[in-house]
């Protein structure tokens, strides 16, 4: 249930871009952006990759990845085994860094823990990155549909119920540059694939205050989710229930799961600044 996967051919231009945009910034540390960029192309590897493996994926130079993978290694965050390269446990502390660092996330572990104990249903946050959602925190219950699912976890925005609504709080002109740029692909029969059924789907989710997905993203899930508001009605997050679609049908997830989700982000709500 991975989400798509940019193809090898468009990373390096889109690494480029990235690098060359901060050309003259004399506060750019290009380095710490290669070591960075090199960290982040271990995701979805769970074999290691090769110096020539990160050098393609990267744009970067092959001289460059093996500097960058001696210092890492050095400092604990690889291992090597022969030519072949695994991130360590080590670099989680980067990730855990920022969680226990952020308000939002602290705030809602406790209420997640209490709409998983009151539904008997598991429920998460996220966060909008980029195309993606990134789960910040999750709370599962004993049953969990969706194996693989974790802090870190990222799925597509398009066809996820936090992902719309998410994506329903952009401004007019980034939603428009987000749908202008999507290429959806279908998970499922029922994955909304047309760019006008998304931006559809997203409107609706705007005008509701919640978005519904049924099956779109993995048969048989059923989720609804609402987003998460600062008191100056900033949307900074997005907090869903995932069920299975024999369990709880559309009435039981509008009238019981949706209020316990819109408690919860009435709480959180009072709690952020």
């Amino acid at each position: 249930m991975s989400p798509a996967k940019s193809s090898p051919a468009a990373i390096p231009d889109t690494v480029a871009n990235e690098f060359t945009s901060q050309a003259g910034n004399p506060d750019f540390v290009l380095s710490l952006a290669r070591g960075l960029r090199v960290i982040e192309s271990f995701e979805g590897h769970r074999d290691g990759r090769t110096t020539i493996e990160i050098s393609q994926s990267t744009g970067l130079s092959r001289a460059s990845i093996r500097r960058i993978l001696l210092t890492l290694e050095l400092l604990g965050y690889v291992e090597r085994r022969r030519q072949v390269h695994w991130l360590k446990t080590q670099v989680l502390r980067l990730g855990f860094s920022y969680l226990s660092s952020s308000s939002v996330v602290e705030a809602a572990r406790p209420v997640l823990e209490h709409i998983t104990e009151q539904l008997h249903e598991s429920s998460s946050m996220s966060m909008l990155d980029g195309g993606q959602i990134v789960y910040v925190v999750r709370s599962a219950a004993s049953r969990v549909l969706a194996a693989g699912l974790s802090v870190g976890s990222r799925l597509p925005a398009y066809c996820t119920s936090m992902g719309r609504v998410l994506l329903a709080a952009l401004p007019d002109e980034e939603l428009a540059a987000y749908l202008r740029d999507l290429k959806p692909r279908a998970y499922t029969p029922k994955t909304l694939t047309r760019i006008s059924q998304i931006k559809k789907a997203i409107l609706q989710a705007r005008k509701d205050g919640y978005a519904v997905v049924d099956e779109e993203l993995e048969s048989g899930l059923r989720s609804i989710a609402v987003p998460v508001s600062t008191r100056g009605n900033r949307s900074v997050a997005a907090i869903n229930i995932g069920t299975h679609i024999s369990r709880v049908d559309r009435a039981t997830l509008m009238h019981r799961c949706l209020p316990a989700l819109q408690e919860g982000a009435r709480t959180l709500r009072n709690i952020l600044i």
